[in-house]
C-alpha cells in the first residue's frame, strides 16, 4: 500500500517523538527536520500578518537559533521585531526615524494691533462740541433719530426709525422729515407695518416723490415690510447682521439704526460727513466711510460712539460744508487745531494815487485792504460724494441716475 510524503512524514515524526534516546535534543532536532523537509515557508507571509493565532508557548524568543540542516537550502526571510502588547507606542517606535513636521504659522486670532489716537483729538472732539452747542444744525431738530411719532407703540416706533434712515440716504435732513410726516398723515390705519404692507406701491411712491432716489427706495421699504413679517415676527432685527440683510440698508444705516432704535452702540454710523470732516482733522487717511469706521472704532472711547455721528453731521451742515467752508468762522482753523483749514488773510498793500491840481502831481500813499486765501493751507484731498448737487447729504452717490419703477 503506497502512502503519501506527508503521511510518512507524520509518521517519522510520531516516530521519533515517541522513542526518546540518550539525547534529549532529538525530538527538537526531529522538528526542526521536518519543519524544513515539509518546504513550509512562514516567511513568505506579510511581516504584518495577525501572530495571535500562535499558541503562547510558540513565542519567538523560544525558537532555537540553530541553523538548518546543510543539505537543505535555507530561503532569506525578514526578521520582524514582535513586542509585548503592553508595550508602549513610544518603545515600539524607537528604532524608527522620526518625521520631521512642519510647522504651521502662528496665528493669533482676536487681536488687533494697538492704535494710538491722535495726539490732540480730545482737545478738537470739545472745540467741536461747544462750536454745536452755538449753531443750531438741521440734524438738531430733524435728525432721524427724532423723527418717530412718540405716541406709538415701540414696535411701530422702532419701525418708523428704520424707515427714516432709508429715506434720509442722500437726501437733506428737512426733506426726510417732511416726508416722514407725509407717510405718518396719509397712511391708512397709521404709520406701522401692517400699513406699508397694504398700500400700493405708486401710493407709497406718491408720498415719499420729495427725497432722493425715492423709486428704489419704493421697492427698498416694500421688500422691507415683507421680511420683518416673514423672518422678524413684524418687529425690525435687533442685531447688525439682521439689519444689514434688508434691502437698501448698510452699515452706516444698521449701526444708526441699533443706536436709535435698540439703545445698543455696537459701532460708529460714519456717514459722509464723519468720513469727511475727520480725513481733513488729519485723524486718518480713509478711502470710504468703512474704512474710517474701522479705524475710529480702533481708538475712540465707546461712550463717544453714539454721539460723535450727531456731533459731526450738525458741524458739517453749519461749518464744515462739503463745499464752502467756512474755516474763518472755525475755533480750530484759528487756533492751528484743523491741518486742512483755509484761512482768508488780511493783506495789507500800499498803493500811489496822483492828485492833479492846477498842474502840480502829488503822490500820496494809501492803505488798501483786500483777503486772500492762505496759500499754505494743504489742497483737499478727500472726496466729496455729491459735491455741488447736495451740499446736506447723508450718504454716497448723489450724482448716479435712479432706476424708473
Amino acid at each position: 500500500m503506497r502512502t503519501s510524503k506527508v503521511s510518512r512524514e507524520t509518521a517519522r515524526v510520531v516516530n521519533a517523538l515517541s522513542s526518546r534516546g540518550s539525547n534529549g535534543d532529538a525530538p527538537r532536532r526531529s522538528l526542526r527536520n521536518f519543519a524544513h523537509g515539509a518546504d513550509v515557508n512562514y516567511a513568505a507571509d506579510d511581516a504584518s500578518s495577525d501572530l495571535s493565532s500562535l499558541p503562547s508557548s510558540a513565542s519567538p524568543s523560544s525558537a532555537s537559533p540553530s541553523p538548518p540542516p546543510s543539505g537543505r537550502k535555507r530561503k532569506r526571510t525578514v526578521k520582524t521585531e514582535v513586542l509585548s502588547p503592553n508595550a508602549s507606542a513610544a518603545n515600539r517606535n524607537t528604532n524608527l526615524p522620526k518625521k520631521t513636521k512642519r510647522q504651521p504659522a502662528k496665528r493669533i486670532k482676536g487681536e488687533h494691533s494697538h492704535v494710538e489716537p491722535p495726539p490732540n483729538w480730545e482737545q478738537v472732539y470739545g472745540i467741536t462740541a461747544e462750536m454745536r452747542k452755538k449753531v443750531l444744525a438741521p440734524v438738531d431738530t430733524m435728525g432721524c433719530e427724532s423723527l418717530a411719532e412718540r405716541n406709538r407703540s415701540p414696535i411701530d416706533r422702532r419701525l418708523q426709525t428704520l424707515i427714516a434712515l432709508m429715506l434720509s440716504s442722500q437726501t437733506k435732513d428737512t426733506v426726510t422729515a417732511v416726508a416722514m410726516k407725509t407717510l405718518q398723515d396719509n397712511l391708512e390705519g397709521g404709520f406701522n407695518l401692517a400699513a406699508l404692507l397694504t398700500v400700493e406701491p405708486e401710493r407709497l411712491n406718491e408720498l415719499i416723490a420729495k427725497v432722493g432716489f425715492h423709486n428704489n427706495k419704493t421697492k427698498y421699504i416694500k421688500a422691507t415690510a415683507e421680511i420683518l413679517r416673514d423672518r422678524f415676527d413684524g418687529d425690525i432685527p435687533d442685531t447688525i447682521e439682521g439689519l444689514v440683510s434688508l434691502p437698501g440698508v448698510g452699515p452706516k444705516m444698521a449701526y444708526l439704526t441699533m443706536s436709535a432704535a435698540w439703545g445698543r452702540d455696537e459701532g460708529i454710523g460714519v456717514d459722509v460727513h464723519v468720513h469727511r470732516i475727520t480725513n481733513l482733522w488729519g485723524w486718518h487717511k480713509t478711502r470710504n466711510p468703512e474704512e474710517t469706521r474701522a479705524e475710529l472704532e480702533s481708538w475712540l472711547p465707546k461712550e463717544k460712539w453714539h454721539d460723535i455721528n450727531h456731533l459731526l453731521v450738525g458741524f458739517g451742515q453749519t461749518i464744515c460744508l462739503p463745499v464752502g467752508r467756512k474755516c474763518n468762522d472755525c475755533v480750530l482753523a484759528t487756533e492751528g487745531l484743523c491741518p486742512s483749514a483755509v484761512v482768508k488773510k488780511e493783506v495789507t498793500k500800499r498803493v500811489k494815487k496822483v492828485k492833479d491840481e492846477d498842474g502840480v502831481k502829488t503822490e500820496v500813499d494809501a492803505v488798501v485792504k483786500e483777503e486772500k486765501a492762505d496759500e499754505d493751507a494743504p489742497p483737499l484731498d478727500v472726496p466729496l460724494a455729491g459735491a455741488g448737487t447736495v451740499p446736506d447729504i447723508e450718504g454716497a452717490g448723489a450724482g448716479i441716475k435712479e432706476e424708473e419703477p
